[in-house]
């Protein structure tokens, strides 16, 4: 896997990015090409390509991100009426960039997960 994601880019402050939440651990922000009303991207600032590198040493900011996502669907008044939080890991399953990322949607009835 290639260092240096677009996101760690974003992370490093060498790209721009319409950011709407960063701590130490955690940065969120809004993608380019947006799914749904509400998307945002969830990031632990460890680069880390995909879920199947997760550590153990991993399990605190993992568990961030999710704590992160609910403040974030509250903030954008979606928590109550539902968001969906994805994950995509490798090709197949559709990641394009390889550093570990949460999908928050919503905003909107985002349908079935997959169409059969």
């Amino acid at each position: 896997m290639e260092k240096g994601s677009v996101f760690t880019k974003i992370i490093n402050k060498e790209l721009p990015a319409k950011v709407i939440y960063e701590d130490d651990d955690i940065i969120a922000f809004l993608p380019l090409r947006l799914q749904a009303r509400v998307h945002v991207l969830i990031i632990p600032k460890k680069e880390i390509h995909t879920v199947n590198d997760i550590t153990e040493n991993d399990a605190l900011v993992l568990g961030k991100l999710f704590l992160v996502a609910k403040k974030i669907a509250k903030e954008q008044g979606i928590a109550k009426t539902g968001y969906r939080l994805t994950m995509n890991v490798n090709e197949d399953a559709g990641q394009s960039v390889f550093h570990l990322h949460l999908h928050l949607l919503g905003g909107e009835n985002l349908g079935p997960m997959m169409k059969k």
